[in-house]
Order: C-alpha cells, then structure tokens, then sequence
C-alpha cells in the first residue's frame, strides 16, 4: 500500500510539473499577444486623437466672423472704386474715339 501511495503522488508531482510548464509557456505567449494587441491599440488611439483634432468643428466666435466679413467688405468696396475708376477711364476714350470719327 505504501508504494502505491508513493507512485500516486510521484505521479501527481509528475503531472502537476507537466501543468505549471504548460501554464508558464501559455501564460509567456499570451503576454506577447497582450503586448501586441497594446501596440496596435496605442497606435489606433494615437490615429483617432489626430483625427479628431482636423475634424472637430470649432466654432467661430462672432468678432472674428465680424473682422472677416468687415475685411470682405473693404476688399469689394476697394475692387468696386477700381473698376468704377477704369470705367470712367474707358468712357472717356470712347467719347474721345467717337467724337474724333465723326
């Protein structure tokens, strides 16, 4: 009886050894696995921090909306004054060109 005891728990040291090396190299390959997937984690969250920041709408506040249509406004006013001015030099060549024929 006693060395059907001994063999017993010789055999469940033995299966028990088999089990933890089993286990470490399960555990050593789901530890690489882990790091990988971390790696392409970080990167896809470092993706989605750039896009948000190209694609989130800031708002405009209203000065600046005023100073840029204020801005637009003196550029169509400046652009309507120079063609007003070339117009009126236009006319007066005509004027002169027509009068000149007749």
């Amino acid at each position: 009886e006693n060395s059907i005891e001994k063999t017993t728990k010789t055999k469940d040291v033995e299966y028990k050894t088999q089990e933890a090396a089993y286990l470490d190299k399960e555990a050593a390959e789901l530890s690489t696995d882990r790091s990988g997937v971390q790696a392409e984690q970080d990167a896809v969250l470092e993706y989605l921090s750039k896009m948000e920041k190209e694609c989130t709408e800031v708002a405009e506040t209203y000065a600046s909306r005023k100073a840029r249509f204020e801005a637009e406004i003196a550029g169509l006013k400046e652009a309507l004054q120079v063609l007003d001015s070339e117009t009126a030099l236009l006319q007066r060549r005509s004027a002169k060109t027509t009068h000149g024929q007749r």
